[in-house]
């Protein structure tokens, strides 16, 4: 049996302009779904084949054998909609998609992940010490570009891949203002978002060294762009020296959590993240871990 070809499907996300991070999920999703599709079903997978009973018995593996969160599960189940409807527009299925009506997976109120006061100074601090640390041309420019990154961030919001798609046209930096123009996969859309203090005075200190072999403002050490994976593995080895657990989007998370702290409006939140949708925002009124301890610590005397 030859397993399912999943290029076009690749293609079709690609023209509608999903990110990279999303195209990579799916693709990966859909090959764990027709693995399990295989050994269940005794054929390979394949759209006119799938029935909603399918997919129903999918989620209860993926709950009670694998036990994944709801939101993973969610997700793999949202994969697997949309190739059903990549099958409809290809004119490979003739019926309505048979994920349609298969409900996805109910849990408490989703609570994003975001770094306590406390971490942040710790992953701030492990910025700093690298760069005062750096002895060597190589090492002074990666740790200018780490924190440059972990900055931009935290004081804008950025996806990581947005963050990473910038280029130097895209940048306006003034001695008391500055904004970066972002353009975002998610529905090939743009927005514009204000460049603080912090952010506009870390970018200036890479941009003051950074390799000019490309206008991507963040690159490798061998030069040309960033990637995704070299950028995560950074974050993590901050974070691991840290000792907190963070990763680039509990960067966004945070900038939107001490925002919403603030008072600001989730209008404003939303536009500054790119959410079509004020629902997504409301998940940074939701208390988190450490809001929860600061509830209860208020009881101590």
């Amino acid at each position: 049996m030859t397993p399912i070809d999943l290029s076009p499907f690749e293609a079709w996300l690609r023209s509608r302009d999903r990110s990279a991070h999303t195209v990579r999920n799916y693709l990966s999703d859909l090959r764990q779904f027709g693995t399990w599709f295989r050994q269940t079903a005794d054929t390979e997978l394949s759209p006119p084949l799938v029935t909603p009973l399918d997919i129903r018995d999918y989620r209860q593996y993926l709950q009670t054998v694998r036990r994944l969160k709801a939101a993973t599960v969610n997700r793999k189940l949202a994969a697997i909609s949309v190739w059903l409807d990549w099958a409809l527009d290809a004119g490979l299925l003739l019926d309505v998609n048979p994920a349609k009506n298969v409900r996805g997976v109910r849990s408490s109120q989703r609570v994003a992940k975001w770094l306590s006061r406390r971490d942040e100074g710790k992953v701030l601090r492990v910025l700093g010490r690298e760069l005062n640390a750096a002895r060597t041309v190589p090492a002074r420019r990666k740790a200018l570009r780490n924190r440059a990154l972990v900055v931009l961030i935290l004081n804008t919001g950025l996806r990581a891949e947005e963050a990473l798609s910038l280029r130097l046209p895209d940048l306006e930096i003034k001695a008391r203002s500055g904004n970066v123009l972002v353009r975002s996969g998610k529905g090939n859309k743009e927005r514009s978002v204000p460049l603080n203090k912090n952010a506009r005075n870390a970018l200036r200190e890479w941009l003051a060294v950074r390799p000019s072999d490309t206008d991507y403002v963040f690159t490798s050490q061998k030069g040309g762009r960033w990637s995704g994976a070299g950028a995560r593995a950074a974050m993590q080895e901050i974070a691991r020296v840290a000792g907190v657990e963070a990763h680039l989007h509990t960067l966004r998370h945070t900038f939107a959590k001490r925002l919403v702290d603030a008072g600001v409006s989730l209008e404003k939140v939303a536009a500054l993240l790119g959410h079509s949708n004020l629902n997504t925002t409301r998940i940074y009124t939701a208390p988190g871990e450490s809001d929860l301890e600061d509830a209860v610590g208020k009881l101590e005397y």
